[in-house]
């Protein structure tokens, strides 16, 4: 990853990343810091989308942590998937999350989409993140107001042609 700017205040907290990205590492590193920065600065709107969420850190405490202090009423988060079994198997923390807050949370799964063509991205509508080589975890992010508009975009092109998923509670018998 290129280098991260400086904080103009020592106590003021750190800007998210802008520019490349480069490796697993990285990705993940901006998917932890683009979280506690939505919880930090009260975003009201996130989409995370991804084919699995199988490189996503979304089990890790610091992760769930960022998560449960972002969720308020007012609050709107989408997923979006191919699947979300990946998800249910290596991020119970995330599904727990999940079910607690199913009533600000929106999941839609495309089950016919390619994985390498379904955005791996999060939108918020000041910064968004899209990694555009799975293999190499590689991508751009920043909050130039022609990627936010253009991955908005796209992201909304995969939800029209999505169904509703990941149910939060599974009903039984």
């Amino acid at each position: 990853m290129s280098t991260t700017p400086e904080p103009a205040d020592a106590g003021a907290p750190a800007a998210l990343h802008e520019g490349r990205f480069e490796g697993r590492k990285d990705f993940q590193q901006l998917v932890r810091d683009a979280l506690a920065c939505a919880a930090r600065e009260g975003w009201r709107e996130i989409i995370l989308s991804d084919a699995t969420f199988a490189d996503w850190p979304l089990g890790e405490r610091v992760v769930a942590d960022s998560l449960q202090s972002w969720s308020k009423t007012g609050r709107r988060c989408t997923l979006l998937a191919c699947r979300y079994d990946d998800v249910m198997r290596r991020h119970p923390r995330f599904v727990t999350w999940r079910r607690t807050w199913a009533h600000i949370i929106e999941a839609r799964g495309c089950s016919s989409a390619d994985p390498l063509v379904l955005p791996s991205a999060i939108w918020s509508p000041g910064w968004v993140l899209e990694r555009r080589d799975l293999e190499r975890s590689n991508g751009y992010s920043g909050s130039e107001p022609e990627r936010r508009i253009q991955l908005r975009e796209n992201l909304n092109e995969w939800l029209q042609k999505s169904s509703s998923s990941f149910a939060a509670h599974t009903t039984g018998l």
